[in-house]
C-alpha cells in the first residue's frame, strides 16, 4: 500500500470514531521522521483509545499492516501510532492546544482526505 493512501485510510478511520479536526500533513519533502503525520483530536481518553484501537485493528485486518510502535495508551492524552512511513497522533483536545504540532509543521503540505457524510 502506498503511504499517501494508507495516510489516507488512517484519516478516515479516525473520521469513523469521530476524530474532530483531522489533518493530514505531508512530511516527504521536509523530514526522514515519515512520510505523513495524521494529526486528530478527541473529547475524552475513552474516545483517544477508541480512535487509536480502530485503526490498528482495521489496518492489521484489512491490509496486514501492523504498527511499528504505539505509544500513551495508558493515559490516553497523545496516543502516537507508529506506522513507518504514516505517523498517527491522536490528541485530546488541550493536549493538541498545548503542542501544537501543527504550528511545528506549518511548512508541510496539506492533503485532503475524503470525510465521511453525516447521513
Amino acid at each position: 500500500m502506498e503511504s499517501l493512501d494508507k495516510a489516507r485510510m488512517c484519516a478516515r478511520l479516525a473520521d469513523d470514531k469521530k476524530a474532530e479536526n483531522i489533518v493530514v500533513l505531508e512530511l516527504k519533502e521536509i523530514s526522514a521522521l515519515a512520510d505523513y503525520f495524521i494529526i486528530c483530536s478527541a473529547a475524552s481518553d475513552r474516545q483517544v483509545q477508541a480512535i487509536a484501537h480502530h485503526i490498528e485493528k482495521s489496518l492489521k485486518a484489512d491490509e496486514g499492516i501492523q504498527a511499528l510502535g504505539t505509544e500513551g495508551l495508558r493515559e490516553s492524552t497523545w496516543v502516537l501510532l507508529d506506522f513507518d512511513d504514516v505517523i498517527i497522533h491522536i490528541f485530546q483536545d488541550s493536549v493538541r492546544a498545548f503542542y501544537d504540532l501543527e504550528n511545528l509543521w506549518t511548512e508541510c503540505p496539506r492533503i485532503p482526505f475524503q470525510e465521511s457524510v453525516a447521513g
